[in-house]
């Protein structure tokens, strides 16, 4: 069965990815709107009427308008696929990583609404969920999350500083500890305190590491290094797309799974000294923004393109 999608957004980052990975998709075609009419509410909304699915890469305040605007359709309303920070802590839409139980991929599956994942949620919230759920990190605990990211993610201002001018080679931000994900990541991890949350941009288009310290002896039975591999091993299926690999040097790279829509986690640590770090590899096009878009739509489509 052939679907229709419409990108609302199409020519920032995200929505280019999208619109390059759908390519590959069987049975889609695309609905384009002139780009003189992009910003045309009346010419949206027509183009809507025309599609299965609408993705949103607009942002917060412009996706909850176009959200309005669908709902105009009434019963000739699209699914709504949101990129946007908007709709990720709002229970009426479905949380878009279907990896986050083994209920969740049929929850998207069967939803009209969905919001993807943010790329830093992605990584922090695949290494806390499981061992909280486990009840090898308690609910309560101290968390700090560190994360670096290639500058492709921070939108079009940033993307041209780096690229026009170079940029810094590292900069770390949203000091004041407000990032708009923290809310995000305490949702979907199941943490009762608030974490501290530490980004950065390097100098670099894509790619993410988020990294998580623990002080093992301040845990519940002061769980191992291999107590916590099991836990994340046994949460994700063989065959997902969040896999957990065995750390095979003292070093990961920033960019290791640029151009793929995988994400790897890994336990590093010190036994001897009692501590670990829990870390996420991904590309914050892949895993973190377009790819997870994608892998939504599928499921959204129904099973005929589901992956």
């Amino acid at each position: 069965m052939a679907h229709s999608i419409f990108i609302d957004g199409e020519a920032g980052t995200t929505g280019l990815g999208i619109r390059e990975r759908l390519a590959d998709v069987p049975g889609v075609t695309l609905n384009r709107i002139d780009p003189a009419h992009r910003k045309d509410p009346a010419a949206r909304r027509d183009m809507m009427a025309q599609s299965d699915l609408v993705v949103l890469c607009l942002p917060d305040d412009a996706a909850r308008e176009a959200t309005a605007l669908a709902a105009s359709l009434g019963d000739r309303a699209p699914k709504l696929l949101d990129a946007s920070t908007a709709h990720r802590c709002d229970a009426s839409w479905a949380y878009g990583f279907p990896e986050l139980s083994p209920e969740q991929r049929q929850a998207i599956a069967g939803a009209t609404h969905v919001s993807n994942p943010g790329c830093y949620p992605t990584g922090a919230i695949s290494l806390l969920r499981p061992l909280i759920a486990g009840g090898l990190i308690p609910a309560d605990h101290p968390i700090t999350v560190n994360a670096v990211s290639g500058y492709s993610g921070g939108g079009r201002a940033l993307i041209e500083a780096h690229e026009a001018t170079g940029g810094p080679v590292l900069e770390l931000y949203a000091l004041n500890l407000e990032h708009k994900h923290v809310a995000e990541i305490q949702a979907y991890t199941g943490l009762t305190r608030r974490p501290i949350f530490v980004p950065s941009v390097a100098h670099i288009r894509q790619g993410m590491l988020v990294s998580i310290p623990l002080h093992l002896d301040t845990l519940p039975g002061r769980p191992s290094l291999a107590a916590l591999y099991d836990a994340l091993r046994a949460y994700y299926p063989a065959g997902s797309l969040v896999s957990v690999q065995q750390p095979a040097a003292g070093t990961l790279t920033l960019g290791a799974l640029n151009d793929c829509d995988r994400m790897m986690l890994s336990v590093y640590g010190n036994a001897a000294h009692g501590h670990a770090v829990l870390i996420a590899a991904l590309d914050n096009l892949g895993k973190g923004a377009s790819g997870a878009a994608v892998q939504n739509i599928r499921l959204m489509l129904g099973p005929d393109h589901a992956a």
